[in-house]
């Protein structure tokens, strides 16, 4: 963590243009990778936990293994904070309530529930934020975008899992579609919140008209919800 000494942000981080001068933009950055770093880490927690329930030790091991690939993550993130003057934890705190508490409204039954929550929320994150990144300076962008770019992406190693485990047990899959489309409306709700309450309610995003952003939020909300459908298909379950 920093000492709170801050220092001017490189100038590749005030882009001209839609997201205004350099310290609109820079509070911007602290927001976005404020919200994901906070994500990352409670998405390391919750995995390092679950895993002790894993049916097989092979899947424990790969659990663990997704884990500490979210905690580098966490770390590039906060990273990338101090870099930018800023402090992580402070940069997290904001989002702590709404991240903990869309973690308590989603609690998994079993271990089942939980590596299928972890694919579909893991999944709409990428989404989300390669949206976001459309709206960041290219550097900026890169970083977010690379976040994900990864020899065995964890998407697909939980995809793997859970059809074999829906080819095993054929009764798990009523459940786990029920659950899945539990999953995407409380993220895409948590989606929403963050833009219109921190970026568009709290300024973030100057010189824009509210409702335009609203519009595009359907669209965006849309999308998630059609590449949610996708990713069910391919398990063989109803979005």
């Amino acid at each position: 963590m920093t000492n709170g000494t801050r220092t001017e942000p490189d100038s590749a981080y005030a882009p001209a243009g839609s997201l205004g001068d350099a310290e609109i933009y820079r509070r911007f950055l602290a927001d976005l990778f404020g919200v994901m770093a906070y994500g990352e880490l409670s998405a390391f927690e919750r995995m390092s936990s679950d895993a002790r329930f894993s049916p097989t030790l092979h899947d424990r091991t790969v659990l663990g293994r997704l884990a500490v690939r979210e905690y580098a993550h966490f770390e590039r993130v906060t990273e990338h904070l101090v870099k930018l003057g800023l402090d992580p934890e402070t940069a997290m705190r904001p989002f702590q309530p709404s991240v903990d508490a869309f973690h308590d409204r989603t609690r998994p039954a079993d271990w089942f529930e939980s590596l299928m929550k972890f694919y579909v929320t893991d999944a709409i994150s990428d989404d989300f934020y390669q949206s976001v990144a459309a709206r960041l300076d290219p550097a900026t962008a890169e970083l977010v975008l690379g976040l994900k770019e990864e020899t065995e992406p964890a998407g697909e190693v939980l995809e793997a899992r859970l059809q074999q485990a829906l080819a095993d047990d054929p009764r798990l899959a009523s459940r786990l579609a029920l659950w899945g489309r539990r999953l995407v409306g409380e993220a895409l709700t948590q989606a929403h919140r963050v833009v219109l309450e921190r970026f568009i309610g709290g300024g973030l995003l100057p010189g824009t008209v509210q409702g335009m952003y609203e519009a595009e939020l359907k669209t965006l909300s849309a999308e998630l919800t059609r590449n949610h459908s996708r990713r069910m298909s391919r398990l063989g379950l109803t979005a």
